[in-house]
């Protein structure tokens, strides 16, 4: 079998640089969401982890975004967890998601709390590739509290514990870890914090990373300043290539992983 490629990318709603989806219209979201199912195929991704995706919200044209790029990427199994739901006049329902070119045989979803709006989550799925069952967790965080990132990274660790002891003899690598944390890796935050907790069971290997260990920058898309984007791969995932891609078709850049298990 060929390597893996996974890719994770925080797709701001389709809006692109631009400053809210709202003032995009339908036709235009639907032109830039093509756009990224172009650059999902290009890179040939098996596997993409997606943050700050609409199911059918109207700020964002009023469509599922999912079903659209499932449509034009030729991923045919898809999973959307929604961590944001209001109803009513407004119609906003959004979250994260994974797209896989194999079967999602399980997955589950954690919103990091109950607001209606704003509200942060986690994704968790099993893909049954040729290799065996990948554990995938796809991860969206506070934009800008510690405090609140290191809450979720407790309740992301204690759901991980719970999973591990269910479901672990399914997995052929350990949970592969991936999205937007919204901190730096080379600070006491939640990036860390993660690792650490990790690391007690394996030796993970977190990327991207750049000089003397700190991560290379994936935002702001146009002139990248901060980290905030990661994949955090056990020590399964062998030979592993990692790719900052440059694009401006989100506030954030993909960033790519390729890896044997």
């Amino acid at each position: 079998m060929r390597r893996l490629r996974l890719l994770t990318f925080n797709i701001a709603h389709a809006r692109g640089l631009g400053f809210h989806q709202s003032m995009r219209t339908a036709g235009r979201l639907r032109t830039q969401l093509l756009k990224i199912a172009h650059l999902v195929d290009r890179l040939d991704a098996d596997i993409v982890a997606l943050q700050e995706i609409d199911e059918n919200s109207r700020w964002a044209g009023s469509f599922d975004h999912l079903a659209y790029l499932r449509d034009h990427t030729g991923l045919p199994h898809a999973v959307h967890g929604v961590n944001n739901r209001m109803g009513g006049r407004y119609q906003l329902n959004y979250g994260n998601a994974v797209l896989s070119r194999f079967p999602i045989v399980h997955h589950e979803n954690v919103p990091f709390g109950k607001n209606l709006l704003g509200e942060k989550g986690v994704l968790f799925a099993e893909v049954k590739t040729p290799k065996g069952v990948l554990p995938i967790v796809n991860i969206h965080m506070h934009h800008n509290s510690r405090v609140s990132r290191l809450r979720q990274a407790t309740k992301l660790m204690a759901f991980l514990d719970t999973q591990r002891a269910e479901r672990a003899k399914r997995w052929v690598t350990g949970p592969i870890l991936c999205g937007d944390l919204n901190n730096p890796s080379h600070t006491p935050d939640a990036t860390a914090t993660l690792l650490g907790y990790l690391e007690q069971h394996d030796n993970y290997l977190l990327v991207p990373k750049g000089v003397a260990g700190k991560s290379v920058s994936t935002f702001p898309s146009v002139w990248p300043q901060r980290a905030l984007d990661y994949v955090y791969l056990p020590s399964e995932c062998t030979k592993v290539e990692v790719t900052v891609v440059r694009s401006y078709l989100s506030d954030h850049r993909p960033v790519l992983v390729e890896f044997h298990v």
